[in-house]
């Protein structure tokens, strides 16, 4: 990394952007918990405020690519990969996690990525556990669920543990950031 954490917090305060390079280390930073909570915290807050370049948000979404956790599914597997907004602040029904078992009842392979709530009156994960569907833990049983049921839920915390430690951060501020494309 170019900076240290307090010297790309300094960066964004005055509205700089740190680049693609300097994101990717922020992240893995992040991720294991080694910049004190209230320096990742403000750095969040900052970034918010400043707003996410494109390059910033490249440098995180490979960062957070190499921490997930990776599931290799069979070559002939066409599956279809549904998000919903999650944390969009609406207080909205959970429309995605419907049209993922909707789209499963059809006949298609389906796998979605969610978490609980955060500002809606249901997460995925809260749904999907009201109905006894059991939230897939490992990459193992994705495979064996998908090719059981043709639907398969990916809990956010089981497939992006470099969430760990930035979750409670998120948490406390209460504001929305960018993580919010990988904490679904």
């Amino acid at each position: 990394m170019n900076k240290d954490p307090n010297q790309i917090l300094t960066s964004l305060m005055k509205g700089e952007d740190i680049g693609e390079q300097n994101a990717f280390d922020l992240m893995q930073l992040l991720a294991t918990g080694t910049i004190d909570p209230a320096v990742a915290g403000a750095i969040l807050t900052s970034l918010r405020i400043k707003g996410e370049s494109a390059e910033e948000v490249r440098g995180f979404a490979n960062a957070m690519r190499e921490l997930a956790t990776t599931i290799d599914l069979e070559e002939d597997d066409t599956t279809i990969d549904i998000v919903g907004t999650g944390g969009d602040g609406s207080n909205s029904f959970n429309l995605s996690t419907g049209t993922a078992l909707l789209t499963a009842a059809t006949g298609a392979k389906v796998v979605k990525h969610g978490n609980r709530s955060v500002s809606s009156k249901s997460g995925s994960a809260d749904l999907l556990e009201a109905l006894n569907i059991k939230l897939a833990d490992n990459p193992e049983s994705v495979k064996e669920v998908l090719r059981q049921c043709g639907f398969v839920f990916l809990f956010a915390p089981f497939f992006h543990p470099a969430m760990k430690h930035i979750a409670p951060i998120r948490q406390a501020l209460g504001i929305r950031q960018f993580l919010i494309y990988w904490d679904r």
